[in-house]
């Protein structure tokens, strides 16, 4: 396999995960929205990485905590969203909806997912069937709307649901268990949810990650996936906001 997927579980309150893409051949790695420099850079000296881009999906702390020190001691590329560039004045490349830049051979597309920030984007990459969506798009959930409008929130879920279906999602919080309760909740009939529920409780038992999922799976047991209207989103986000 040319490109491995890393995971640092960041064991901080917010569940956080730092996931890491290698080129296995250099040992090249990206990091994507590193928590904390520390757990970067003990990992990739233990697995012999070389750190080369950081990627950013919003502004938020604990996706950004950490690049200040990897820049001031790896001197490398930012690559995040151009509409929060007042958050982020580190980013050296700043991207908007439809960018595209590289990694080794990879190609990476960028998706504008704005909701939970107004400028929150994703990082698709067909070869590798994968998308980063930081907080957009969880295992069973979505992220909260903190700064968009249901509207903008339902059209980007529906850009992440139009991806192929074997796209592997990778999300940047463990929230899949409490996501399961609600959609279990919302949808008491659904049988995929039903199992899925049963499976992520026995991961989370083992103390084991529930990621990544897939387009697929989420279409079939995330509730914000399977609404029909941004008025109808609005309804179940405001009910998971108290659940």
């Amino acid at each position: 396999m040319r490109y491995k997927i890393h995971v640092i579980d960041v064991k901080n309150q917010l569940q956080n995960y730092i996931w890491l893409i290698e080129e296995t051949t250099s040992h090249d790695v990206v990091v994507i929205d590193p928590t904390q420099a520390d757990l970067v850079k003990s990992y990739c000296a233990e697995h012999q990485l070389h750190l080369k881009q950081i990627w950013l999906t919003h502004w938020h702390k604990d996706h950004i905590g950490g690049v200040p020190q990897l820049i001031a001691d790896h001197q490398l590329p930012a690559y995040g969203p151009r509409e929060e560039l007042s958050q982020i004045p580190f980013l050296t490349h700043p991207l908007q909806h439809d960018d595209h830049f590289k990694f080794h051979d990879l190609n990476i597309e960028i998706i504008a997912i704005p909701g939970h920030t107004l400028g929150h984007i994703a990082f698709f990459i067909d070869e590798i069937d994968s998308v980063f969506c930081g907080d957009t798009l969880f295992a069973m959930g979505c992220g909260r709307m903190f700064e968009g409008t249901p509207e903008q929130f339902y059209h980007s879920l529906n850009r992440l649901a139009a991806l192929p279906p074997r796209t592997k999602v990778y999300c940047t919080h463990e929230y899949t268990l409490s996501n399961a309760q609600f959609a279990l909740h919302i949808e008491p009939e659904n049988r995929a949810i039903q199992q899925r529920a049963e499976e992520v409780t026995q991961l989370r038992a083992r103390g084991e990650i529930t990621l990544p999922s897939t387009i697929e799976l989420e279409l079939e047991t995330n509730p914000f996936l399977r609404v029909d209207s941004a008025d109808e989103f609005a309804r179940i986000r405001a009910l998971k906001d108290n659940f």
